[in-house]
């Protein structure tokens, strides 16, 4: 509700009106007097959506000290030709073996093998996986027993942080796992992929996402027909330092998983790929020049799920990411592959990469947005901080954006979207701030409003001196130049703006709605403040009261009438009635 906090009709003489309280302390504050008292805000900051405890765990620094570097190359001076060769070797072993188990198979990758073929590949495939970990220097630590094909038809092995996380297929009996299809044609390690009989997902089939779910519930439903599946339900590669959104795909064939979890205990950390770090080619050579690398698997115990839990993939996965979390005492996160995706567009945005992140799993869900949107509000946010360092938005560069002065509505509004008070906004708090705040303020209800208040002579348009006028009235700036913004509203160049004009910039900018409501918010409370030091006994100044009603019903009923036009324009309301207006 606005009624008459807004600004009023044009004076008899033509002046600019002020809203009644504002105009005074905006003047008391243009004098070196006290400025407007803090006000607090009348709800709580939701819990969840506080930032996430680990800001960027697709981010590995690179931390090789001058001692790290030398030793590593006097050490790969031998280590690496020598350790090369061994894995060549095996490599070709394993497609000889993968070859042979897949000969003439009919169907290929339809049906599952059996028999000796499936011997095969469970243990030369297996043994030979586990000698080429060691010849690269691994020293592998297993904790917990492996549950069998009945007991457990899938494995969800986290955190995945490494392509060297492949160690669990050797130590479970070479499992199924999911797999790009273009990988299954690649020489050499297509054959071995093959013989795993991997769920293949294509990039090129629509439909592909549905049927790999599809593929991966028929096979753990099989009764122990088709091997065990191995799924990394992150989806991507971290840090370790968190575990993030589990997918869905492991979880819905409402079977038994057995957790494993993953640790390099390594004081140097020559393994972690993520998205900003080391490439695929340097971890590979810097940890064949390790003399070795510590890794520990750990299988926790089989986890059943509940009869809600069946009914519920989203409640399985958390239910099970919780439980890994706990095991490894590490937070979990809401980040996903998406937030990738956007940390790359932000990077070519020349933003710093980490500004991309929004916990997009726990936004797209609570504010209805799709991944194309946020983009496209990343570039927009892009464009603001362009001129700010560390890719986040100062009150500089906010108003600047608006073509607003600082002023304290201003102020308030850049309040509210600064979450964590910290003085600026990030990209999180934009994306939350324009959901929350701004799109629900940019109603049709509100643009009608807002285009009433400024047409002050109802004539069906708002002139640039009418335009001027309430801006410069609601920010208590009597001599800001409003004229760019106002050109910049008025698309056809004509020196007014038509309520189509106004409506579609409005749209666009749904920052200047809640400008709009911040400032009627704002007089609202300065009336109630100013309300309250003015506050006498009833007794001793019931008929001053009335006598200053009287005077001022004319303008407070204009501008109620501006705001509400189909409404009562009777003078005769109740105290209580003004206040609430």
């Amino acid at each position: 509700r606005a009624g008459g906090q807004g600004p009023a009709g044009p004076s008899p003489a033509g002046t600019c009106p002020r809203p009644r309280h504002a105009g005074a302390a905006h003047a008391q504050s243009a004098a070196g007097g006290p400025a407007m008292a803090p006000r607090v805000l009348p709800l709580p900051r939701q819990r969840s959506f506080l930032p996430p405890s680990v800001r960027n765990p697709f981010a590995h620094p690179r931390r090789l000290s001058a001692a790290d570097k030398l030793r590593t190359i006097l050490l790969g001076i031998i280590l690496l030709p020598l350790r090369a060769i061994c894995i060549v070797i095996i490599l070709l072993l394993a497609w000889v073996f993968a070859s042979i188990a897949t000969f003439r198979h009919p169907r290929k990758g339809s049906v599952p093998l059996k028999g000796w073929r499936r011997t095969m590949i469970q243990r030369a495939l297996s043994c030979l996986t586990r000698t080429v970990f060691f010849v690269m220097g691994f020293r592998v630590k297993v904790k917990g027993k492996i549950a069998g094909p009945l007991e457990a038809p899938i494995f969800v092995a986290a955190p995945h942080s490494s392509f060297f996380d492949a160690i669990v297929s050797a130590l479970t009996g070479m499992p199924s796992m999911v797999s790009r299809a273009e990988n299954l044609s690649a020489p050499l390690f297509g054959t071995i992929l093959s013989s795993l009989q991997p769920v293949s997902v294509s990039r090129q089939d629509p439909d592909s996402r549905k049927n790999t779910v599809t593929e991966i519930t028929n096979r753990a439903m099989s009764g122990g027909q088709w091997p065990q599946i191995l799924i990394f339900p992150e989806g991507t590669c971290t840090n370790r330092s968190c575990l993030i959104t589990f997918k869905q795909g492991a979880f819905i064939p409402r079977v038994p998983v057995q957790p494993v979890l993953l640790r390099y205990p390594n004081k140097l950390d020559t393994v972690t790929w993520t998205w900003q770090g080391y490439s695929f080619k340097e971890l590979c050579v810097m940890t064949l020049c390790q003399p070795f690398t510590r890794v520990e698997v750990e299988f926790l115990p089989v986890h059943v799920p509940t009869e809600e839990e069946k009914k519920d993939p989203i409640l399985f996965a958390n239910r099970v990411r919780e439980s890994m979390a706990s095991a490894l005492n590490v937070p979990v996160t809401d980040h996903t592959f998406e937030d990738c995706r956007l940390m790359i567009s932000a990077g070519q945005l020349t933003l710093p990469m980490e500004a991309g992140l929004v916990e997009f799993t726990k936004i797209s869900k609570k504010l209805n947005l799709k991944w194309n949107h946020v983009r496209e509000q990343l570039d927009t946010f892009a464009a603001i901080a362009s001129a700010s360092k560390g890719g986040r938005i100062g009150i500089e560069e906010f108003a600047e954006y608006l073509k607003l002065p600082v002023s304290d509505v201003l102020k308030e509004l850049f309040l509210l979207f600064d979450r964590n008070g910290d003085g600026t906004i990030d990209f999180r708090e934009y994306v939350i701030g324009l959901s929350i705040l701004c799109n629900p303020a940019n109603t049709e209800e509100t643009i009608q409003m807002a285009f009433k208040l400024f047409d002050m002579d109802d004539d069906g348009t708002i002139t640039e001196d009418e335009f001027a006028c309430i801006i410069q009235s609601a920010l208590g700036l009597p001599e800001l130049d409003v004229s760019q913004l106002f050109k910049e509203i008025d698309a056809d160049e004509t020196g007014k703006l038509s309520y189509d004009e106004f409506k579609d910039f409005a749209l666009k900018h749904p920052e200047y709605a809640k400008l709009f409501t911040t400032y009627l918010e704002l007089q609202r409370y300065q009336l109630n403040m100013a309300e309250e030091d003015d506050f006498e006994p009833p007794e001793a100044n019931d008929a001053p009261a009335r006598k200053s009603t009287g005077a001022g019903s004319e303008t407070t009923a204009t501008a109620r009438n501006k705001a509400h036009p189909d409404g009562n324009e009777d003078d005769n309301s109740s105290t209580s009635d003004k206040k609430d207006d």
